[in-house]
């Protein structure tokens, strides 16, 4: 929790943390970012995770303080990617336990970019079936599906990118807080970042074709429906012109008198339908 403004603050006391560094940790819409002081390092990260219950994109600052011999983390709320980190720590196995606090510094941050993937493969998932969707029968909430994964692709982006370049500092080994023995493991989680960011490009095509094929959907089914329209208009217009001849009220009208008058203006008519269905069937209208 860093709601409590009380207890963060006692916290840059005993660390010495300057006040501005507590203002970014409290208030939890920075972008990633690293700030490098003579005592600690200090990053900010997201870490995403995808509810399946609601169908949202969660997202959380952490906020990181590597000093020298100490390492603080501070998140929003309970509940966490980092359940792998804190086996290996209690199990004691592997080189967690044995390294010093750059290590778990690469260690939080692998997990929290290890669950991009996680992230992106339920995007993925979504993607696909939006793909068949449009394909077969799409309505206005497929678009609406459209949109919001769209804004969720921007969103991952704008957390993923500055965190490249985070950890592209970290792996150039400038700061005397990180070791050289852990520089290797801090490459490999910038190919890590370089990967999800390829696949959040990858997704973002894969919506936005989506999105072309709606509207190409869309389009084509209202000109079907127009050209529906357009037969039985083009049908009725004679028709209608027929009507509109005997419909008027002139005493002198010679078929008015005509004993087979009726029946024979509505063979006339019949006989135009007919030969407007013959014409727009070898045409292929319908």
């Amino acid at each position: 929790g860093i709601h409590d403004v009380r207890i963060i603050e006692e916290f840059g006391k005993a660390f010495n943390i300057h006040p501005l560094l507590l203002e970014d940790i409290v208030h939890s819409d920075q972008r990633p970012k690293l700030e490098e002081f003579d005592e600690f390092l200090f990053i900010i990260l997201k870490m995403l995770s995808y509810d399946d219950a609601n169908n949202e994109l969660l997202s959380e600052q952490v906020s990181l303080i590597l000093g020298s011999n100490f390492f603080i983390s501070f998140q929003e709320r309970e509940g966490d990617v980092f359940n792998p980190v804190r086996v290996r720590i209690k199990s004691s196995k592997g080189r967690i336990k044995k390294k010093g606090c750059d290590y778990l510094v690469y260690a939080l941050i692998d997990a929290v970019v290890d669950h991009y993937f996680l992230v992106l493969e339920k995007y993925g998932e979504k993607a696909e079936m939006l793909q068949e969707e449009v394909l077969s029968q799409p309505t206005p909430h497929t678009l609406e599906v459209i949109q919001g994964i769209k804004r969720d692709m921007i969103f991952l982006r704008k957390s993923v990118w500055p965190l490249r370049e985070v950890i592209n500092v970290l792996q150039r080994g400038e700061s005397a807080l990180i070791s050289d023995n852990v520089i290797i493991y801090l490459r490999d989680v910038y190919d890590h970042t370089i990967q999800v960011i390829d696949n959040i490009e990858m997704l973002r095509d894969m919506i936005s074709g989506t999105l072309d094929v709606y509207l190409s959907s869309v389009s084509n089914k209202m000109n079907e429906v127009m050209k529906v329209l357009t037969i039985v208009a083009t049908i009725f217009i004679p028709l209608t012109f027929i009507a509109g001849i005997y419909g008027m009220n002139f005493k002198y009208m010679p078929e008015l008198d005509w004993h087979w008058g009726y029946p024979i203006v509505l063979g006339v008519m019949v006989l135009l339908v007919g030969m407007m269905l013959i014409w727009f069937g070898r045409k292929r209208f319908l």
